[in-house]
């Protein structure tokens, strides 16, 4: 069986989507309809601006997804998934994927979900650290002896585990795992603690409109980040993605939970190769590709 998967953010380069702009009439007019519901031009700063244009959250989430879903349109009928999932942001493009979502409504959601997730951030100056090199429950458990909210926010591959909390919990967190016997223990760039309760007044917020908004019955089942399963009922899909701000992803679980449901491939849509490394890391003999639109 097939899956594809969907990067999340990080995935972004200045130039993204470009190529796909200028060959394909499908997706000229998804980019300039995505202009004209995110209220500015996006496609600008896609393929002409910054890295730092790309660094802003509300420009990056977007960005990505937009890159992801437009690829999988141009791929056309030769974009068949059997079984879908997305890292963190890239859930939504995964649900478009899938048809569960409609285009508009995802890029809508998703442009709701990062101005949300900049504000829960200026709320509780927070951030993020990647650890490598230790056993899961190891790092889980210098999480929960940290008095200040540390909590394990993507299992992104054995032995690469990022946490997720408050900037002086953090700190705490990087000295005990190095102590631990961490190989690396390092702060992300990033602007907040993404995956964990910091994340609640951006997890009401965009509840809402999920909730509001239509989910349909998709083709083929998402496995979605909070419980790495595979789901094809629309409520509990919104309910699972209403959870994932405040949770964290289970990639790893994901993928050997895919490899299980049948996938013998598995096809990167969306700028980057993140997801095939790290699917490489969870299992070496899998087959893993990107899509060229």
């Amino acid at each position: 069986m097939k899956a594809y998967v969907f990067p999340g953010q990080g995935a972004q380069f200045v130039g993204m989507g470009r190529d796909l702009y200028e060959k394909s009439a499908v997706a000229t007019d998804m980019f300039e309809l995505a202009n004209e519901i995110l209220e500015f031009s996006i496609t600008n700063l896609m393929f002409s601006g910054t890295e730092e244009d790309l660094k802003q959250t509300k420009v990056t989430q977007p960005a990505i997804f937009l890159h992801s879903t437009i690829l999988a349109a141009v791929l056309g009928d030769s974009f068949k998934p059997e079984m879908v999932a997305g890292h963190s942001l890239g859930e939504f493009s995964a649900l478009v994927a899938n048809r569960t979502l409609l285009f508009e409504d995802g890029l809508r959601l998703v442009a709701k979900r990062a101005l949300a997730m900049q504000k829960a951030c200026e709320l509780a100056p927070s951030t993020m650290a990647a650890i490598l090199g230790l056993d899961d429950k190891i790092v889980e458990d210098v999480c929960a002896e940290i008095p200040e909210v540390v909590v394990p926010a993507n299992y992104n591959s054995p032995g690469q585990i990022v946490i997720s909390g408050s900037n002086e919990g953090i700190d705490k967190a990087i000295d005990l795992l190095k102590a631990k016997g961490a190989k690396r223990a390092l702060k992300l760039a990033v602007s907040g603690a993404f995956h964990s309760p910091l994340m609640e007044p951006a997890r009401m917020e965009l509840e809402e409109a999920i909730n509001s908004t239509v989910f349909n019955k998709p083709i083929c089942p998402v496995y979605q980040n909070v419980n790495a399963s595979p789901c094809s009922d629309p409520d509990t899909i919104k309910d699972n993605l209403v959870r994932q701000l405040t949770s964290p992803v289970k990639w790893t679980q994901t993928v050997l939970n895919m490899i299980a449901g049948g996938a013998t491939s598995f096809t990167e849509v969306g700028p980057g190769n993140v997801l095939q490394g790290l699917i490489k890391k969870v299992n070496k003999d899998i087959h893993t590709e990107s899509a060229i639109g």
